[in-house]
């Protein structure tokens, strides 16, 4: 792909049909449920992009036994029961926030000794609580570079020479996990959401208390909701989380849901254009929780309808959005889809409670900030908020940060502003490789 992007502008109302990948972060749950599961599963409607491959190559890596059949868009896994075939082995998770806390938690919890490396982007990003939290477990790891960030080596908490496995077993001695962990959430979801999807290898069972003031979230509950499909359910009381003793998954197949944070952009861009996008088998029981940005959108002046073949989007005449003030802590992904719509709006656009979006792929809320501000677009950067105001923006070229959504939201101001250039358009490769492809066939841009 090239090193920039220009946007081609719209001189009307898009009319768009279109379709869009399977869920990363369900694929990736997918793929670790059943790797976990005393089944063999087979996963339909996989995303393959940069993050699902390599999770699905550090399971390769560490033993488990993969069908890829990437043009069927299906991966077929041979469950382990919670045991990982390779004792010893180093894997790559690449910029996968998903790969790197859920398979940190699943070898943290592990009888082995394995090397993790990742990107350059993954380094950076927050894993002191999860760390933490197995090496109270008892996980021994060492980090590598930087203290507590990636790359790391970690020898499970399971782990035992020959000689303590022989004297445990003279003495009748089994090894007993702790039961009661405790775990902030404040600054990714993904640490819980490690825990409970790897608790069934844990044989007392676990129970989770959490400390910080956010205590659930979407992507939780898609977790868990993904868990009880494969037969574990994990109690939740407001406050604790508790998985049952002897738990296991089973499961002989699973469908991933289209990827709704995909689909966003499309709708976005029929609010900001005043046109229609029909994405195809997204649904209004989807269980993602970026679907609540469809709710935004009906408060902006759109309209939301559920089809035969999808969901459809209709944006108010000429795009004349309303401004809003909105808590997007639930569905943060979005943040830069309506950054990108807001200057287009009639009046200030408000989002409040995503401070967690600075540890992200890049700091979101000063990219917000930072891109709109060059176009001409007045801007408020506050710790947990921003504020965008009215105007019109000017051509210019978007520094992505090497973030897919920043790079696939900020397309969406080149459908109304000439000369808006995507600088390394690749980086969407995290996600959604083909999004600029795709994009190409909707505005009849000619390569």
């Amino acid at each position: 792909m090239a090193e920039q992007y220009l946007v081609k502008r719209t001189d009307k109302p898009v009319d768009w049909n279109t379709e869009v990948p399977g869920s990363k972060s369900m694929t990736n749950r997918a793929l670790l449920l059943a790797a976990l599961s005393k089944s063999t599963v087979e996963v339909e409607g996989v995303l393959f992009s940069d993050d699902s491959r390599h999770f699905l190559a550090c399971l390769t890596a560490l033993g488990f036994v993969l069908q890829i059949e990437e043009e069927k868009k299906k991966v077929t896994v041979t469950g382990c029961g919670g045991i990982i075939p390779k004792k010893e082995a180093e894997i790559d998770v690449g910029s996968a926030g998903t790969a790197a806390r859920f398979l940190t938690a699943m070898l943290g919890f592990s009888d082995g000794t394995y090397t993790i490396q990742a990107s350059e982007q993954m380094k950076r990003r927050p894993m002191e609580e999860l760390f933490e939290l197995l090496m109270d477990a008892g996980a021994a790891i060492t980090f590598l570079e930087e203290e507590h960030h990636l790359p790391v080596r970690i020898r499970g908490c399971r782990y035992r020479t020959k000689e303590q496995r022989e004297r445990e077993a003279q003495m009748g001695q089994g090894f007993r996990f702790p039961m009661d962990l405790s775990l902030d959430i404040s600054k990714s979801t993904q640490f819980l959401s490690a825990l409970l999807l790897i608790a069934p290898m844990l044989p007392q069972g676990l129970q989770i208390h959490i400390t910080s003031e956010k205590t659930d979230g979407s992507y939780i509950r898609i977790t868990r909701k993904m868990m009880e499909e494969f037969g574990v359910a994990a109690a939740f009381d407001g406050r604790n989380y508790e998985v049952p003793q002897n738990a296991v998954y089973r499961r002989d197949s699973y469908i991933v849901e289209p990827d709704m944070s995909a689909a966003c952009y499309f709708y976005a861009a029929a609010a900001v254009t005043g046109g229609r996008a029909c994405v195809k088998n997204i649904r209004l029981d989807n269980t993602q929780g970026d679907l609540k940005f469809l709710g935004v959108l009906e408060q902006m002046g759109c309209a939301v309808a559920e089809r035969p073949d999808g969901i459809e989007v209709k944006g108010p005449r000429e795009g004349a959005l309303r401004g809003v003030t909105v808590n997007m802590n639930d569905f943060s992904d979005q943040a830069l889809t309506l950054a990108a719509i807001a200057p287009f709006a009639d009046g200030p656009v408000r989002m409040e409670h995503i401070g967690h979006i600075r540890g992200q792929e890049c700091d979101r809320i000063h990219a917000i900030v930072t891109e709109l501000t060059k176009l001409g677009i007045r801007c408020e950067e506050e710790a947990d908020a921003v504020t965008i105001y009215p105007g019109a923006p000017a051509g210019g070229v978007i520094e992505t940060y090497e973030d897919h959504r920043v790079a696939m939201a900020f397309s969406l101001i080149g459908l109304r502003t000439d000369g808006i250039y995507i600088d390394n358009p690749g980086c969407c490769r995290k996600t959604f490789e083909d999004y600029f492809t795709v994009l190409d066939e909707l505005t009849g841009k000619k390569s």
